[in-house]
């Protein structure tokens, strides 16, 4: 708790509170309840992604008042604002999807709008479903304010014959259902049961590889990620939360200060060793983006590359997050990696320690289950593997976590869709053959537009036995849920004209996760010959309305898919005008 009032003379907030020309701005905090003190008081923002589309988001608002508490408590003068939500699972496998990634932008440009159109100090987030958390992470870096990020929670485990369920094992269902190994009435009760509760998807999907990501960043206060949305322990991280982010403004410690490219490399080492999402290699180089890093899909790859894998979550594991949680959280799997030298520990946290101070304050170590010791890893190289060739120029990522190394060496012919509804029909209608390597293109950011995840696909050709006998390669994207040989982020995307919108039925594709290699037989010359004879982009429907504003703006996967210039162009800094 803060004992000393802090001076506003150079806040932002002062714009909106300080001297008598501004007397109508205050007349509006008078109406709403606002006294004399709480004006003269530093402005906080306390933004969520609060909405009723989806168990993720829908506990942010309780959590919320908790955080103004802590704000209160502190000195400080909390104002909630709310901003969207596209919650994947419910956009999953229709023309939804597409809102997704574009989502992502919308949160990080209304976070920054109204911070700035209404002056604030300071920030905390408040995020629970993929998107969000990404997004929220990147407003607090591009406007480079004192801020806390604070995770919703995941959702708690269903329980169906005596086994843990989530809803990835829904979407597997409906393949099974397809293939005729489960009935209708089967399905029925596991949709129903398989959800209990309010928070996110409990594997170790994009929610909870980028709530990790938050701890290991130093965004987030240790261990607040881990305990599952109903538990009222959260209310007690989100006080804290509020509490700590006034510290950091009376210190003057900023976004920027905390996300440095060792913070980004630390962050990357935990989405490798707990098996996190493919969307990581997206979400990370877009944070970097905004602080000015040069942090790209290959810089990622490379950290996973040399990352062992000792964190047995699903999908490709056995556990959920609120096991990880109970083994001790992300600090506990950052004491492991720090033991096998794989940790930047001078960087700064939002508690104003180093990641090595709060790691000397760990007691848990490894309980061999959940968290393996790092010595002894499920495999000694990380859970997500970057690829490079002739497909994929700019590089592609896939999910390795819990596959053998002879499942992750692949040859076969391509059989070649436009797009993912005609994939998942020909899934559906088992129109494909074992050892295909089917290929989705034009669901890139661009050429979607919007990048859509694979998961109704992936999940069905699962759910039908068929997912260590097919790969699947695409220039969009796959859920943290994906299971399977399922290579995603193509690049170039094949709307700019990448390789991957060259292919043909039949053309023999290899790809090779060990030594990181995706490539076509064919020669630089019958390629260059092709693409001399390319129709160009495919038209969409898109024409009009913000997935047409993000097509024209959005850049490569390489680089996380953003739509403005970043840091490096900046010509000044929010906190100081």
């Amino acid at each position: 708790m803060l004992k000393n009032k802090i001076d506003k003379s150079h806040l932002p907030s002062r714009h909106v509170t300080e001297g008598p020309e501004r007397a109508p701005h205050r007349s509006y905090l008078y109406a709403m309840g606002l006294s004399e003190e709480e004006i003269a008081q530093p402005l906080v923002g306390v933004a969520t992604c609060w909405n009723e589309a989806a168990p993720c988001n829908i506990a942010l608002n309780r959590q919320a008042q908790s955080v103004k508490m802590g704000v209160k408590a502190a000195s400080g003068t909390p104002r909630e604002f709310t901003t969207i939500t596209v919650t994947d699972g419910i956009a999953m496998g229709h023309e939804g999807m597409r809102s997704s990634l574009a989502s992502r932008e919308v949160i990080a440009d209304s976070v920054e709008l109204t911070m700035r159109g209404h002056c604030y100090d300071a920030i905390v987030g408040l995020a629970g479903c993929d998107k969000s958390l990404p997004g929220m992470m990147m407003a607090m870096v591009r406007l480079n304010v004192p801020s806390v990020f604070i995770y919703g929670g995941s959702i708690l485990p269903g329980r169906l014959n005596g086994k843990d369920v989530t809803v990835q094992d829904v979407f597997e269902g409906v393949g099974q259902h397809q293939a005729g190994n489960m009935t209708a009435a089967e399905l029925e009760i596991l949709e129903r049961i398989a959800c209990p509760s309010a928070g996110a998807c409990g594997g170790q999907y994009t929610a909870n590889t980028m709530a990790c990501v938050s701890e290991a960043i130093g965004l987030a206060l240790p261990n607040s990620s881990g305990a599952p949305a109903p538990y009222e322990s959260r209310d007690q991280y989100a006080e804290a939360s509020g509490e700590a982010v006034m510290r950091l403004l009376e210190r003057n410690i900023r976004a920027r200060d905390i996300v440095t490219r060792e913070a980004l490399i630390n962050a990357a080492r935990v989405v490798a060793c707990t098996g996190g999402s493919t969307n990581a290699g997206l979400h990370l180089p877009a944070i970097a983006h905004e602080a000015g890093i040069d942090f790209d899909l290959d810089d990622v790859c490379e950290i996973f590359r040399d990352t062992p894998y000792f964190v047995n979550l699903k999908p490709g594991g056995e556990y959920v997050a609120k096991d990880l949680y109970e083994a001790g959280g992300v600090p506990v799997v950052m004491a492991e990696l720090r033991k096998a030298g794989l940790i930047h520990e001078d960087c700064l946290t939002v508690t104003g320690r180093s990641i090595g101070e709060e790691i000397d304050m760990v007691e848990k170590e490894a309980d061999g289950k959940v968290i393996h010791p790092v010595s002894t890893p499920i495999s000694a190289t990380g859970g997500v593997v970057g690829l490079k060739g002739n497909i994929a120029p700019d590089g592609a990522i896939v999910k390795i976590a819990g596959m053998a190394d002879e499942d992750i060496v692949f040859t076969g012919p391509a059989r070649v869709f436009e797009c993912e509804e005609d994939a998942f029909e020909a899934v559906r209608a088992r129109s494909y053959k074992e050892g295909d390597v089917i290929v989705i293109r034009n669901e890139g950011p661009a050429g979607g537009p919007g990048m859509r995840e694979m998961l109704a696909t992936t999940a069905a050709l699962s759910g039908q036995g068929m997912g260590k006998k097919v790969a699947l390669i695409t220039d969009g994207r796959f859920s943290g849920a994906t299971r399977g040989f399922c290579v995603g982020h193509v690049g170039p995307e094949a709307a700019h004209g990448g390789p991957i919108a060259l292919l043909r039925d039949g053309d023999v594709i290899t790809i090779d996760a060990i030594k990181g290699e995706i490539s076509v037989a064919l020669s630089d010359a019958e390629l260059e010959a092709r693409k001399k004879e390319w129709a160009g982009p495919r038209e969409t429907i898109y024409s009009s309305g913000a997935l047409w504003k993000y097509a024209q703006l959005v850049g490569p996967t390489r680089k996380g898919a953003v739509t403005h210039p970043g840091a490096k162009r900046e010509r000044h800094v929010y906190m100081d005008l």
